[in-house]
């Protein structure tokens, strides 16, 4: 199945057209003609059957002839992952993220953070190719970046984890992770949080955890935790 994103259309919908520039890919390069169905999501669980009323590459009009609602998972997952030194490892893990399944991800600005200023008007439109590549229904949302310190005095739901590399007590988190739970985890930068943002984490009554016996990147970090909790999750 191919799918296509458009966020303003809900159940009410009954007919809707493409952008300009999602109406010329659709005519022009993948030579969708009159009568053709498309498959379209909101990115909020809904997945919608369309048939093509006008194949016009400057407004390529559909009507809804099917909608179908998927539940939301029964877990939420927040990873609030430090920027790595090159952007590409950054977009590599919005991509992978999306693709496994995760509800929210926040940049954040640590003290050993090498990359202080972030664009995310890239980051967006990873995360929708990795949504319409991998047939997700529910969108990430993608947070401004923050500082450390401004995040972690925000008040989460559910279960909270820091994965950091400081020899200390930590469980796995694969086995700390409670099913059916919303789940908030920090992931560090490249030279890891400093002793000082550990402790302001354990104050704020994060659990410190561990992802294995390996030192691994910010990026493959993230994406570990991901599955973890997908996993964990599975039905």
């Amino acid at each position: 199945m191919q799918l296509f994103y458009n966020p303003t259309i809900s159940a009410t919908t009954d007919s809707f057209f493409f952008d300009k520039e999602e109406s010329k890919h659709i005519i022009k390069v993948l030579r969708k003609k009159d009568g053709d169905i498309l498959h379209v999501t909101n990115g909020l669980g809904f997945l919608f059957t369309t048939k093509i009323t006008l194949a016009s590459d400057a407004k390529c009009t559909v009507e809804i002839i099917k909608i179908e609602q998927t539940e939301k998972p029964n877990y939420t997952l927040h990873l609030a992952v430090a920027p790595t030194k090159m952007n590409d490892r950054y977009e590599w893990f919005l991509e992978k993220a999306t693709e496994i399944g995760i509800n929210e991800i926040t940049p954040i600005i640590c003290d050993h953070s090498e990359r202080k200023i972030i664009k995310t008007d890239r980051f967006d439109k990873i995360i929708l190719a990795a949504l319409k590549q991998s047939n997700q229904l529910f969108l990430p949302k993608l947070n401004e970046p923050m500082t450390y310190s401004e995040f972690i005095k925000q008040e989460f739901e559910g279960q909270k984890f820091i994965a950091h590399c400081e020899e200390t007590d930590k469980n796995l988190l694969k086995q700390a992770i409670q099913p059916n739970q919303s789940v908030t985890l920090l992931i560090g930068p490249e030279g890891d949080f400093s002793v000082k943002e550990i402790g302001l984490a354990l104050q704020n009554h994060f659990i410190p955890v561990s992802l294995g016996n390996t030192r691994l990147r910010t990026e493959t970090a993230a994406i570990a935790a991901c599955h973890s909790v997908a996993f964990v999750n599975e039905d």
